[in-house]
Parts: structure tokens; sequence; C-alpha cells
């Protein structure tokens, strides 16, 4: 990796050394391969450590670089497509499902999904936790909300714990005959717990996908989906809305 100077050059520049930095990834460093250390590279390229830092986080959200708790910033793998969209117009846990249970709790929802759910705000629901990963590395981990009323036939779960619990729910949601669901998507924050989850840093940009499942004229669950943002973007196509996801 050569050294550049920057005070000459217009633009901003940590922009600037994003390129420099963008070249030297394609170049000179695999995949999975860890940089030198911020002290090293400020002073290769002859800029501020805040600099440097501008720099190595525009790469971090464009999906280049990760940066992995107890080992350093290290260059990112390719994104790969998952789609979010219409295709996979089925309930959770159905058919192809890449999603892996973990387990299930009856506690009170956040009061942003009581109000999709039209329930309570202090009523419990079924609170199934499940992760999904991609080239053995997590990605996204979910929070699917189904209330009690949704999934009345479900009968002595309470013996079951773990993920044998959380496909019991899932079972019996899929009893009900699926008339519709609805995405959105928002840029976030990860809260601890899923940046434990996801090997990320708490506070690390992530892309939250809500989804409302409905059944019998009434949305009859909500799923919260907390996905990388390192590793996934939003594409358009024929096909609908797609998270690209490494």
């Amino acid at each position: 990796m050569g050294t550049t100077q920057l005070d000459t050059v217009p633009e901003p520049k940590y922009w600037h050394l994003k390129t420099v930095l963008t070249d030297a990834l394609d170049s000179e460093f695999a995949v999975g391969e860890i940089l030198p250390n911020e002290r090293e590279l400020a002073a290769r390229f002859g800029v501020a450590r805040a600099t440097l830092r501008q720099a190595l986080e525009q790469l971090e959200l464009e999906g280049r670089l990760q940066r992995r708790r107890g080992v350093g910033t290290t260059v990112a793998p390719p994104r790969v497509g998952v789609a979010v969209g219409d295709a996979e117009h089925s309930w959770p846990g159905a058919g192809a499902d890449s999603w892996q249970p973990v387990d299930s709790v009856l506690a009170a929802p956040p009061a942003a999904v009581a109000r999709l759910l039209g329930t309570a705000a202090d009523a419990v629901v079924h609170t199934v936790r499940r992760t999904r990963g991609n080239h053995g590395q997590p990605v996204a981990a979910e929070l699917l909300y189904v209330p009690a009323d949704s999934v009345p036939s479900l009968t002595a779960i309470g013996a079951l714990t773990g993920a044998g619990r959380a496909r019991a729910v899932l079972r019996e949601l899929q009893r009900l005959d699926l008339e519709g669901q609805d995405r959105s998507v928002e840029l976030g924050s990860a809260r601890a717990d899923d940046a434990k989850q996801l090997d990320r840093l708490p506070g690390s940009p992530v892309l939250l996908v809500t989804t409302r499942y409905y059944a019998n004229g009434r949305t009859v669950a909500v799923a919260v989906a907390t996905y990388r943002a390192d590793t996934c973007k939003l594409t358009f196509g024929d096909s609908g809305m797609q998270l690209l996801a490494g």
C-alpha cells in the first residue's frame, strides 16, 4: 500500500482517502485479511486519525470493510443476494426458509409492534427469536411477535424449550391461510443484544426490516429483522425488493 499526499486535493480528505483505500483493497488485500492499525495507516497516508476513521467508516457502510471485536478491521466478503420481496410470500419457517429458530418466550412487545398487532401495550405475546447466516457468518437476527389469539390451538407449549418451542409456534401459525404481507425498511443502530448475535459493536449501522402478516382480515404476526448494514444493501428489480447480504 503506497503513500499519497492529500493536502492539495480539493475534495474532502477522507473521501479521497476512501478512494485510495478502495484501490488498495482491490489490488493488495484478500477477503478476511486484517488491515494495519489506525496509527500505521494514518502515518502512511499523512492524515489525522480522525480523517482515517471517517474513510474507514464510509468503507464499512459500503460493505468493503468489517470491524470485528477482538480481531480488528478486515476486508469484507462479496455481497450475496437475499430476497425479501414478494417472492418470499410465505409464513415464517415454511418451505425453504433460511432462518434458524433459537427460542420462544412470552413477553410484551415494543409499543410500536403492539400498535401494529392491535394488542394492549402490556399484553404478552409469543416472541420467537430466529437467526440467519450466510457463508458461515451471522447476517441477521429476527424477533417474530405472535399474539396468543393468532394461534389459539397451541397447547402444551410449556413443556417445550429452545428451538423446539419456537418451531411449535411457527407450525401453529402456518395453519392459518396467509392473505398477504407487507414490509418496510429503515436504517437503525444495533442494540446490545442484536450486536452480540451479529458479532458487531453496539450502535453499528443495521437495516431494520419489519414484516406484517395478514390472515382472517387482520394482522396476525409481526416480524422485526435486524440485518448487518455492512453486509447488506437493497436492490429493486422485476422480482421486487431484495436485500443483498454478504
